[in-house]
């Protein structure tokens, strides 16, 4: 992820973990990160965030980790986590997922949580108390360099971030490093169907709100399987409609009739799944041990 961008990332993502502090719903389509804030007892419009967990679902959590989620899907309910598994959620944020899959897995399992941001962290571990969950962990990083060893999880999820990556490559290869032979990849994430508008893509703003950044749906595909992953899918789960697309483009001042057009049935949240083979060689230019991170400062 390039500095301006990861500095954007971090900055507004952080306001979203204290907005959730204060007991505000928070989404990140847009310049402030908090398109359709509302307190908890108000409608919460943002459309790539709400509705993604039942009620008895998060009747069961943290108040402030509902809150504080800022996804595109529910990767837990796909993910058929099973007891004893390790799952690491790349971009825990304030960290429902990892605090869904950590039930998952059970106390002979383990759930890591992998985020940038100090405030999501914080949060994090202050939801992670709150629970009583004792098999959690959550780390500081960037999910282009995981800081942890090869071959040591069996399960990979995250929840719309891999899309706000400048370098989507490196991550995929770090997730391929770092699972385990017959791991699973099982993530949430927002793609593009086919081509949307260039000036969309400039938008800095709607990358922060996980559309101008997110992969062509047939190019996530070919990157998986070029970093080593086999059988890649995409299931799309949610299907952005004109209107909803609106407000991103009013967000970031473009066009608006124009861009809605252009992307109308071009942008939606997708289920991607992969495996990495029970038996593998490392691919040409990817990690091959715990002593080659594929960060910044030691891959290319």
């Amino acid at each position: 992820m390039s500095g301006d961008l990861k500095e954007t990332v971090r900055q507004k993502y952080g306001e979203a973990a204290l907005r959730a502090q204060a007991g505000t719903k928070t989404g990140c389509c847009g310049t402030s990160c908090g398109c359709g804030d509302t307190k908890v007892d108000g409608g919460f419009s943002d459309p790539i965030t709400r509705d993604l967990y039942d009620s008895v679902t998060t009747s069961t959590l943290p108040e402030q980790a509902v809150l504080a989620s800022l996804g595109c899907g529910n990767p837990t309910a796909l993910a058929e986590l099973a007891a004893g598994e390790v799952v690491l959620d790349l971009g825990s944020g304030g960290g429902i997922d990892v605090l869904l899959s950590a039930r998952r897995v059970g106390p002979t399992g383990k759930a890591y949580g992998l985020d940038m941001t100090d405030e999501m962290l914080a949060l994090a571990r202050k939801n992670a108390a709150e629970a009583g969950a004792t098999n959690v962990e959550f780390l500081r990083g960037d999910i282009e360099s995981i800081p942890l060893p090869s071959e040591s999880v069996d399960v990979i999820i995250s929840n719309c971030v891999i899309n706000l990556s400048g370098d989507k490559r490196k991550v995929l290869r770090e997730a391929f490093r770092v699972l385990k032979p017959g791991g699973r990849f099982a993530v949430s994430d927002v793609v593009v169907r086919g081509e949307i508008p260039a000036d969309v893509r400039r938008s800095m703003e709607l990358w922060v709100g996980c559309v101008a950044g997110a992969l062509e749906e047939r190019e996530f595909e070919t990157l998986l399987r070029e970093v080593g992953f086999e059988d890649p899918s995409l299931e799309p789960t949610r299907v952005y409609e004109p209107e909803d697309a609106r407000s991103f483009l009013e967000e970031a001042g473009l066009d608006v009739d124009t861009m809605s057009a252009a992307v109308e049935g071009r942008i939606l949240s997708a289920f991607v799944r992969a495996r990495k083979p029970a038996s593998v060689e490392a691919p040409t230019g990817s990690s091959s041990g715990e002593e080659t991170c594929c960060g910044p400062s030691c891959c290319s």
